[in-house]
């Protein structure tokens, strides 16, 4: 390989000792990043919301740790970016009457499942003006958390505020849980998760969490992401829907579109076009 070449090379065409350092670091950064997240160390990136519509403009700095093992939370996955820029959208419209305030009703409290590095979470907050609890497993919050304090200010100065806590679905222990945040069932009438299904067990776990955090109440919302990347993630969401709707309080989905999204998971480094689907759920109303 080109790159791996003149990493090994002494260079000894160019005699600035600084010159051979750089060319040797630009080289290496870019065989790591040709090698895919996994292979880089940890980055920051800013996140822009800067469309014609937003008053203000702004941005959101997320924090990314190297990638370790199975920790795909530590990573912002493009369809997180995706549904935050549509949150607009949905909240004008099918969410419209929890948070037009014309309406006198106080705006709900949002939980985001599976946050990984915030970005969703922390979107909502600052462009529905609310308060969003972001939740992931135990061994993500450390991150999770210190993505939430560096964006607080931002996020206030718009209208909103944060919370974070610790949410294993299907968990139950003070380990796995924060009883503090989510003792009590049925809390939220915004629920959201983005590109939550990674497992055949993740379907089942994710529906079962809906269930529980959602609010029973007729206008209780489930909004939820999946990028369509393979028949793996497309047999993952129609399990997911099944498991949605086969619950003892089904929950249907009553709203659905594509939206276009770009995927950096691997070796393309500009990044692999993906169409990513969403969709609202609602508690099934009873005869």
């Amino acid at each position: 390989m080109y790159l791996s070449s003149i990493i090994k090379s002494g260079l000894s065409w160019i005699e600035d000792d600084d010159e051979k350092e750089e060319v040797w670091s630009e080289a290496s950064r870019r065989m790591t990043e040709r090698c895919g997240r996994t292979a880089m160390g940890e980055i920051t990136r800013r996140w822009p919301f800067r469309e014609e519509d937003l008053t203000p403009t702004f941005e959101l700095i997320i924090r990314e740790p190297p990638l370790t093992g199975d920790s795909l939370g530590l990573k912002t996955w493009g369809s997180s970016y995706v549904l935050a820029k549509h949150l607009p959208s949905i909240g004008s419209t099918a969410l419209f009457r929890l948070f037009d305030e014309s309406l006198g009703e106080p705006r709900p409290s949002v939980l985001e499942l599976g946050s990984g590095t915030g970005l969703l979470g922390l979107a909502a907050a600052a462009l529905w003006k609310s308060h969003v609890i972001l939740s992931d497993l135990p061994d993500i919050m450390s991150n999770l958390c210190h993505n939430v304090d560096a964006n607080r200010a931002t996020v206030e100065k718009l209208g909103g505020s944060l919370n974070a806590g610790a949410l294993t679905w299907g968990g139950s222990g003070d380990d796995e849980v924060d009883q503090n945040l989510f003792g009590k069932r049925n809390q939220f009438k915004v629920v959201l998760a983005a590109d939550p299904l990674y497992d055949d067990c993740h379907p089942g776990l994710l529906a079962g969490a809906f269930s529980e955090q959602l609010s029973t109440e007729d206008d209780g919302r489930a909004v939820v992401m999946v990028p369509l990347r393979d028949e793996t993630t497309k047999n993952l969401l129609k399990s997911f829907r099944d498991a949605m709707g086969s619950q003892e309080n089904p929950l249907i989905c009553i709203e659905e579109g594509t939206l276009d999204g770009q995927d950096d998971w691997g070796e393309d480094e500009e990044g692999t076009n993906v169409t990513c689907w969403w969709g609202i759920f609602a508690r099934k109303q009873q005869a």
